[in-house]
């Protein structure tokens, strides 16, 4: 059974940084393009970033652009996402999730359709 377990998210006041991790267990995404997505309460689920196989290309959505990072660590089978400058907007549950039907491509999409596995997601909170 494949699973994405997300961790890192807590509770962290507005300029701080937190990290979140995601870790693949029972099947390998190495070949694959990895993403994050966030949903807040009440609106709908947001790309938030997307790292390629190799992980030299990332993607990020405009609101998070300057002040994520994504990386990965496909020994680890892990990504990671870097949040610095966090504001209280940024607040939502974030979703790990792998774009399993495309190995080996340097596309990135944004669209939650394209990503077929999902994390149970890991809630980040942002302090005023």
């Amino acid at each position: 059974q494949v699973q994405l377990v997300e961790s890192g998210g807590g509770l962290v006041q507005a300029g701080g940084s937190l990290r979140l991790s995601c870790t693949a267990s029972g099947r390998s995404f190495r070949r694959y393009t990895m993403g994050w997505f966030r949903q807040a309460p009440g609106k709908e689920r947001e790309f938030v970033g997307a790292v390629t196989w190799t992980g030299a290309r990332t993607v990020y959505g405009d609101s998070v652009k300057g002040r994520f990072t994504l990386s990965r660590d496909n020994a680890e089978n892990t990504i990671y996402l870097q949040m610095n400058s966090l504001k209280p907007e940024d607040t939502a549950i974030y979703y790990c999730a792998g774009d399993g039907s495309r190995p080996y491509t340097n596309c990135v999409a944004a669209e939650i359709l394209a990503y077929d596995t999902w994390g149970q997601g890991t809630q980040v909170t942002v302090s005023s």
